[in-house]
C-alpha cells in the first residue's frame, strides 16, 4: 500500500472512530436514563378516574388515567365516544403534576344522560404501543354502548414486524458473516460473494430500522401506513428514547461499515500486514470493529423488553450477549454455508475451496454462541415467563416454546457437523480429503440450521413485540368461601345452605371483561338453588365506588357473572348477595388478586 493509501485508511480509520465514539456516547445516555427511572414490562392501567362501568350523578369534568410505568402519548392518544360511536370533542392529553405515568384530559361539561366509552393508546417504556378502552355512564347506563374501533390499518403491525425481523436477520448478516469473511477465513476478504452477503446484511440492516423508525408514528398514533410520511409523527418518535436508539443504531452501522470495507480493502488484510502504518491502520480498524460489533445489540435492548421489568442491571447485558451470540452464529453459517460448503459457478461438485481453516474455525466458534445463548436463554426465560403456567397460557410463552423447539433443532443438526469436524480432523489428510457423500451431509446438514435459524429469527422478531409472559400471564382464580353455620335454614329448595360453601371461578381474572362462575352448595356438598343472587365488585381503595355486578342463573346452584369487569389489577373483593328467602339474606365476600 502507498503512502496516500496509508494516510487515507488513517482518516477514514480516524472518522470511523468518532462516529463510534458519538454512538457510544449516546448508548451512555440511554443506559443513564434506563438506571434513572422505573421499569416494568409493557405499560397497563392501574387506575382511573371515573373506574370501568362508573355510573356518575353528573358529568366528570376530566378524565385521569394512571399507568404502572411512564408513557408516552400523542394529542389522539384519549378519545371519548358516546353511544352512536361518535368522537366527541375532548381537551389535549397531559401529564398531572409532571408524572410521566399519570394522564389527564378534560372533558366537555355539556355531557347528556348515558354510557360513554373513553379509549385510549400510548406507548409503554419498552417502545410498544398498548390500547385500551372503558366505559362510564352519567344519569344512567344506556341500553347499548359502541364498540371501540381501532383506527391503526392491520398492515402497520404487518410491517413493523416485518422491518423488526429484517433488522435482526441483517444484524446477523452484518456481525456473523462480517466476522467469519474478515477473520476466521483467510479467503474471504477477497471472495466476491462473501463481501456480497456481508453488505447485503448491512442493507438489511439499515432498511429494516429505517422502517421501525418510519412506521413507529403512525403505530402509536392509530394511523394508517400514510402516516409515515408524517414530519410531524416522524418528529414525534426521533424525540422518544426509542428513536434516539433507532439514531444510534443507523450511526453504528455507518462505523462499522466503514470499519468493514477498510478491512476487506486489497492489501489491508487483518492477519498479513507489511507496514507500521498499515499495521497501525489494521488494529484501529479491528478496534472500531468490535467496538460497533458490542454497541450494536444495545441498541436493541435499552429499548426494548431488556430494560423493563426485574434486574434490568443484568437483564440488558445478558439480552445483548444473547442477541450477538446468536448474531455471529447465524451470520456465520450462512457465509460458511454460501461460500465454502456450497459449490458455485464453476466450482467442482466436491467444491473448489478448501474447507480448512474456516470450517474448524467457525466450529469453535458456534460451541461458544451456543454456551451464551444457552446460558443467558435460561435467565432470561425464567425473566419473562416467572412461572410454568405462563409457558402455555400466554402468546409469549407458546412463542418460546416454538423457539426453543428451533433452537434444539438446530443444537441437533450442529452437534452432526460438530462430529464431522472432529472426525475429520484427527484424518492426516484433513478435511479436505473427506468423501463426496460426507460433505454433501454435512452441507444438508447446515442447510438445515440456516433455515431453523431464520426460523428463530422471526420468531424472536415477534416475541419482542409481544408482551412478557410475567406481566401477561393470570392464573385464573379458584376459591371456595364457607357460608356461616348460623345462617337460618330456609324451607324449600334452600334448606341446608347453613354451613354450606360458594366456589367461585374467575377467569382470565385480569382487568377488563371477566367471567365469574359461582356454585353454591349447601352442607351435604349438592348444589342448592336460592331465589336470586347479586354482586358487587369492591376495591380496597375506599376512593373507588362499589362496581354492580350482573348475575344470572345458568342451572339450579350454578349462577354466572358474564360481563364483570375488572378496572385495573389490584386486590379486588366480589361481594355476593346471596337471597335465601323473601325476607333473609347472607352476605359472602370473596376476596382475589386480578393481575
Amino acid at each position: 500500500m502507498n503512502h496516500t493509501g496509508h494516510r487515507r485508511a488513517r482518516l477514514i480509520a480516524r472518522l470511523a472512530v468518532v462516529a463510534i465514539l458519538v454512538a457510544c456516547g449516546l448508548v451512555a445516555d440511554l443506559v443513564s436514563v434506563a438506571a434513572t427511572r422505573p421499569a416494568y414490562a409493557h405499560a397497563y392501567l392501574q387506575e382511573s378516574s371515573p373506574v370501568d362501568g362508573q355510573v356518575l350523578d353528573r358529568p366528570p369534568a376530566e378524565v385521569r388515567l394512571r399507568f404502572n410505568e411512564a408513557v408516552s402519548f400523542n394529542q389522539r392518544s384519549i378519545q371519548l365516544l358516546d353511544v352512536t360511536g361518535k368522537k366527541l370533542a375532548i381537551g389535549a392529553p397531559s401529564y398531572v403534576d409532571g408524572k410521566a405515568n399519570t394522564a389527564r384530559v378534560s372533558l366537555p361539561t355539556s355531557l347528556a344522560e348515558g354510557t360513554y366509552v373513553l379509549a385510549w393508546r400510548i406507548t409503554s417504556a419498552d417502545s410498544h404501543v398498548v390500547s385500551g378502552a372503558f366505559s362510564f355512564s352519567v344519569g344512567r347506563p344506556s341500553t347499548l354502548a359502541a364498540p371501540v374501533e381501532e383506527d391503526v390499518s392491520p398492515a402497520v403491525p404487518v410491517v413493523d414486524a416485518v422491518g423488526r425481523a429484517l433488522a435482526f436477520l441483517g444484524l446477523a448478516l452484518a456481525l456473523g458473516a462480517g466476522l467469519f469473511v474478515a477473520v476466521l477465513w483467510p479467503a474471504g476478504r477477497d471472495d466476491r460473494r462473501g463481501r456480497g452477503i456481508v453488505w447485503s446484511g448491512f442493507a438489511a440492516l439499515t432498511a429494516g430500522t429505517v422502517v421501525v423508525l418510519l412506521v413507529q408514528g403512525p403505530y402509536a398514533a392509530g394511523t394508517s401506513l400514510t402516516g409515515v410520511f408524517d414530519p410531524e409523527l416522524l418528529g414525534a418518535t426521533l424525540s422518544t428514547r426509542f428513536g434516539h436508539a433507532l439514531s444510534v443504531r443507523l450511526l453504528i452501522v455507518l462505523a462499522l461499515g466503514v470499519a468493514f470495507w477498510i478491512a476487506v480493502r486489497p492489501s489491508s488484510s487483518l492477519a498479513d500486514v507489511r507496514t507500521d502504518g498499515a499495521r497501525t491502520s489494521g488494529a484501529g480498524t479491528a478496534g472500531v470493529g468490535a467496538a460497533c460489533a458490542v454497541a450494536l445489540p444495545f441498541t436493541w435492548t435499552l429499548a426494548d423488553h431488556a430494560q423493563t421489568g426485574e434486574q434490568t442491571w443484568l437483564a440488558v447485558p445478558a439480552t445483548s450477549l444473547h442477541l450477538l451470540a446468536m448474531a455471529l452464529w447465524l451470520g456465520g453459517l450462512i457465509a460458511l454455508a454460501a461460500c465454502v460448503l456450497l459449490p458455485g459457478r464453476g466450482r467442482k461438485p466436491t467444491g473448489a475451496i478448501s474447507l480448512e481453516p474456516a470450517l474448524p474455525r467457525f466450529s469453535t466458534l458456534a460451541q461458544i454462541c451456543f454456551a451464551v445463548i444457552a446460558v443467558t436463554g435460561v435467565y432470561l426465560a425464567w425473566r419473562q415467563v416467572g412461572t410454568w403456567g405462563a409457558l402455555g397460557g400466554t402468546d409469549f410463552g407458546r412463542l418460546l416454546l416454538g423457539k426453543l423447539a428451533a433452537v434444539l433443532a438446530v443444537v441437533g443438526l450442529a452437534a452432526g457437523a460438530r462430529r464431522f469436524v472432529r472426525r475429520r480432523g484427527r484424518d492426516p489428510l484433513g478435511l479436505d480429503a473427506a468423501p463426496y457423500t460426507a460433505v454433501r451431509r454435512l452441507r444438508r446438514s447446515v442447510a438445515g440450521e440456516v433455515v431453523l435459524g431464520v426460523a428463530v429469527v422471526s420468531i424472536t422478531a415477534v416475541l419482542v413485540n409481544t408482551a412478557p409472559a410475567r406481566t401477561s400471564y393470570a392464573p385464573p382464580v379458584h376459591t371456595t368461601v364457607p357460608i356461616s353455620a348460623a345462617v337460618a335454614d330456609a324451607a324449600g329448595p334452600a334448606a341446608g345452605l347453613g354451613g354450606g360453601s360458594v366456589e367461585v371461578k374467575i377467569e382470565p381474572a385480569k382487568p377488563g371483561s371477566n367471567v365469574a362462575d359461582i356454585y353454591i352448595t349447601g352442607r351435604n356438598g349438592s348444589l342448592v338453588a336460592v331465589p336470586e343472587v347479586s354482586g358487587a365488585l369492591e376495591s380496597r381503595d375506599r376512593s373507588v365506588p362499589a362496581l354492580p355486578v350482573k348475575v344470572s342463573a345458568a342451572e339450579p346452584g350454578h349462577y354466572v357473572a358474564n360481563s364483570m369487569s375488572i378496572p385495573y389489577p389490584g386486590e379486588w373483593v366480589l361481594r355476593l348477595d346471596i337471597r335465601v328467602s323473601d325476607f333473609d339474606e347472607t352476605p359472602v365476600r370473596v376476596p382475589f388478586t386480578a393481575h
